[in-house]
């Protein structure tokens, strides 16, 4: 082991192909990626734990306008924003989630003072905006959440559904779109977070996977997940839990365990999307089964991956 750490960050999958981003728009994606990353990697290189650098990273991205988490959520059929995120300690498997936040500048911050400041896992909605303002975490409104190529693909899906377009027929790049990180220490400790605005035109209250522990996001000893995909299927398959059982009861590694996952529970229920993951051995796995996802990790050997497509 070249480092005594490794982290997995991912910006969310769909499809994502070579001719449909111009290359200022792929760079542009690349260098989110590869801050996010870098944030992270700060955190860890210094000694920090896997909770802060998750958070970090995840709050890089939700800064970037070009990623579906944040500052560049999708809208919902009602034309606003509801933002969901989540953390998890893998060593104590302390939790945290947020679901229907509208005013919070980071909601994977949120959710992590969900997990160390209250007696609960979860907090949605107008209770969890009004926590976030009383313990003073910066706040933005409406403004701040627009962005016209988000807007514009809102128009363009309620249009499709208005002339009797299926919701679950939408494209995979409107369905998408989500952000996390996965991290390992050098005290041996794991972590992960995910951050996302669901998807275009859902309805309004809808909660994705997220937010739901085991579903898009877990953490704990062994290893941490953090997914991106169809929601509704993550959260039937129980997806990051399933990866997780696989490693800790069937003695799978974590490569097979996330491809049993991604292109086995996932694709038997018709659902399409990927995951990170990290291993208590600083070994990485990123598996995805759409035309892209955007991915970035530092494994325990010290090699660097940014990638978009396959």
């Amino acid at each position: 082991m070249t480092n005594p750490f490794a982290i997995a960050i991912h910006g969310g999958a769909g499809t994502i192909r070579r001719q449909s981003l111009a290359p200022a728009q792929e760079a542009a994606l690349l260098a989110g990626l590869n801050a996010a990353l870098d944030a992270g990697l700060t955190v860890l290189s210094s000694g920090g734990s896997a909770l802060d650098a998750v958070e970090v990273a995840v709050m890089v991205l939700e800064d970037d306008p070009l990623f579906n988490a944040g500052h560049g959520a999708v809208f919902n059929d009602q034309g606003f924003i509801e933002l969901e995120a989540a953390i998890m300690d893998g060593r104590q498997r302390n939790a945290g989630s947020v679901s229907g936040v509208q005013r919070v500048r980071n909601p994977v911050r949120l959710a992590r003072a969900v997990m160390e400041r209250t007696p609960h896992i979860t907090l949605g909605f107008a209770a969890a905006d009004a926590y976030a303002e009383q313990i003073g975490l910066p706040l933005a409104d409406a403004s701040y959440f627009f962005t016209q190529s988000r807007w514009d693909a809102l128009q363009t899906e309620l249009a499709r559904l208005a002339t009797g377009g299926a919701a679950e027929d939408a494209s995979e790049q409107t369905r998408h779109g989500t952000v996390g990180a996965v991290a390992l220490d050098r005290s041996g400790k794991l972590a992960a977070a995910t951050s996302t605005g669901g998807r275009t035109a859902k309805m309004a209250g809808r909660i994705g996977d997220t937010p739901i522990i085991g579903a898009g996001t877990w953490a704990d000893e062994l290893l941490a997940v953090s997914g991106t995909g169809h929601g509704e299927t993550f959260v039937r398959c129980v997806a990051a839990h399933e990866v997780a059982s696989r490693v800790r009861y069937m003695g799978q590694p974590l490569a097979d365990a996330c491809d049993e996952v991604v292109f086995g529970n996932l694709v038997e229920l018709g659902g399409t999307g990927g995951l990170i993951a990290v291993d208590w051995e600083g070994h990485i796995a990123m598996p995805f089964n759409c035309e892209g996802m955007y991915r970035a990790a530092v494994d325990a050997s010290g090699i660097r991956t940014v990638a978009i497509y396959r």
